[in-house]
């Protein structure tokens, strides 16, 4: 949106002061009364860790509607997701552990969530609300596994894991390139107030609703990009400029969830509207993480803590803490259960509702285990960067190897046990002093293990290809499998329709002649390639298998590192 349509846009929307304040008087329906059906706004914010507000102990960020609204709310004190993004969005999406819908990790064909999980916005358009996504999805670039293709009616969004990574290159967080269901847009201003504006609108042409409104920000995640003015109040404060720009972006993120808010108010939907705000892992450099041990990718409470706050005003008590354990896979459940939406049939659920926590109902749950684990590679295997939680004590299996993609002597076996209620900083491991309770803790953990990599065995989901939903489809390396011996692995990908396609690599600067391969289901094609060429035409059959794409060089072995193979992007495009 223009800068000038911008300011348009929010003056038509009667932004006044003190609309925030007027939306929270109200008297919440008793706790035993029927409730009505709410708008659902689900705002989860991108590397934005438990320490990073200042209602978690920290006096130098300016978050001062996220305080508000979290100290008038409800507050989890202790509410845990992956340790790394996609997971999470995955889990929140389904209310499944990630490893049930094919979410193993974040790129390299390990963000591909499978089409047949059934998501929230799938079981709440089913029930009649209209949904709409804006920011960051990160569950798969193509079809079928798009948001437009997993319950969105309306998405405003960037590809990949953030805004200028692979495919949409080169991009920036100021007048970013994004995409509108699937076609591509060039945005004006800032992202994270694109992504806010666009969700007012949304919500101000479906106002009769119910709606469902999911707005994932992709800061503050790197790259750093923010307007000075947000930095120059905490480096003349002695911040380094990693730190400053960070708060900067979180700064700018509460002051567009203060905007909302207001504006809710200021259209009489702030009553019936179910806010959720959250964080989807732990800071990624080091700074004030509320005295937890650990940051993003690790499974230790500072990777894995974050932020979530709670308003409901037409229903929900507010100004309460809550200390009960909640996580990622709950929200799914706690939200059809708040919108009068039964779960989806047929469907192994992970997380529990929240509801009657919520409410007041009860004070706490029966008793359960949380489960995390999540490490680079496609092949999880047992206590790798894992850990098994329950009110009270904390099993972590082989810390510090995320960036491993296998475990081996040198880097496993190590088993840390924490008391949480007494050491929520894990300073203390007493594996040594309790054999019997670590003994417990990793039965759990072998059994959840073994029921997980029962769903799908670890599969990722595959790119569709030769779908009139989207043709050509751009396969990107970013979201290819790891490489053996300078190869690429492929793309997983399910061919709809038997036939001729035009594959399409990017070479780079490289024209020379060469041969461009092509390789699915153990047949190997060739296709020659003149100097400057860069498509060829394939025969590719129906069905499933592994696709890979290159480029072949004369005089030079091919199963080698060197520049005698190229596999850039490829655009695979079906003819007939």
């Amino acid at each position: 949106m223009p800068r000038s349509t911008r300011r348009a846009f929010l003056k038509g929307l009667g932004l006044g002061a003190g609309a925030l304040a007027a939306s929270c008087r109200h008297r919440p329906i008793p706790k035993d009364a029927p409730c009505p059906r709410p708008n659902v706004i689900v705002i989860i914010t991108d590397d934005q860790g438990y320490g990073d507000v200042g209602v978690h102990g920290n006096d130098i960020i300016q978050t001062p509607h996220l305080d508000r609204f979290a100290q008038s709310g409800i507050l989890f004190s202790r509410f845990y997701c992956s340790p790394v993004c996609a997971p999470t969005r995955a889990s929140l999406m389904t209310g499944r552990h990630h490893y049930r819908t094919g979410v193993v990790d974040t790129y390299r064909g390990g963000a591909l969530m499978h089409n047949d999980e059934i998501t929230l916005a799938e079981a709440l358009r089913e029930a009649g609300y209209t949904t709409g996504l804006f920011g960051k999805w990160h569950l798969g670039n193509n079809y079928p596994m798009r948001p437009q293709d997993q319950g969105f009616d309306e998405c405003l969004w960037h590809k990949s894991g953030g805004i200028g990574q692979p495919p949409d290159q080169p991009n920036s967080y100021f007048d970013p390139k994004l995409w509108r269901g699937d076609e591509p847009v060039q945005a004006e201003g800032y992202c994270t107030d694109i992504f806010f504006d666009a969700a007012c609108e949304f919500m101000a042409t479906h106002r009769d609703g119910p709606f469902f409104v999911y707005l994932a920000t992709n800061a503050p995640h790197t790259p750093l990009e923010i307007m000075p003015e947000y930095v120059e109040p905490y480096t003349a404060q002695g911040l380094d400029d990693t730190t400053a720009r960070v708060y900067g972006m979180i700064t700018n993120i509460d002051d567009n969830v203060g905007r909302m808010l207001e504006w809710l108010g200021q259209q009489g939907l702030r009553d019936n509207t179910l806010v959720i705000f959250l964080g989807d892992d732990g800071p990624q450099h080091p700074r004030y993480n509320g005295g937890l041990r650990g940051r993003k990718s690790s499974v230790h409470e500072g990777g894995i803590r974050v932020p979530c706050f709670v308003q409901w005003p037409a229903v929900l008590r507010g100004k309460r803490q809550i200390d009960t354990m909640a996580a990622d896979i709950d929200l799914l459940p706690t939200i059809l259960e708040s919108c009068h939406v039964p779960p989806p049939g047929g469907v192994q659920l992970d997380g529990v509702s929240l509801f009657s926590l919520l409410r007041g109902q009860v004070k706490d749950l029966p008793d359960r285990h949380l489960f995390f684990q999540c490490h680079r590679g496609l092949s999880p295997e047992p206590y790798h960067n894992a850990a098994a939680i329950t009110e009270r004590y904390k099993l972590v299996c082989n810390p510090g190897t995320f960036h491993r993609e296998r475990l081996d002597a040198d880097n496993a076996g190590v088993f840390e046990l924490y008391d949480l209620y007494n050491d929520p900083g894990e300073e203390h491991n007493l594996a040594h002093l309790h054999p019997g309770i670590v003994a417990a803790l990793r039965s759990a953990y072998d059994a959840w293990f073994e029921d997980v990599r029962a769903s799908r065995n670890f599969t990722p989901g595959r790119i569709q290809l030769g779908s009139p939903y989207e043709n050509p489809v751009l396969l990107c390396r970013f979201q290819d499998k790891a490489h053996v011996n300078g190869r690429p692995i492929g793309w997983s990908v399910f061919i709809e329709r038997a036939g001729l396609y035009e594959l399409t690599i990017d070479r780079g600067e490289t024209t020379r002649a060469g041969t461009l391969h092509a390789a699915i289901q153990g047949n190997e094609m060739v296709c020659a390639m003149a100097e400057g060429q860069r498509a060829g035409v394939f025969s590719l059959p129906r069905g499933e298998g592994m696709l890979q794409v290159w480029m072949q060089y004369p005089g030079m072995p091919r199963d080698l590192p060197t520049d005698n193979t190229t596999a850039g992007d490829v655009t695979a495009r079906f003819l007939g």
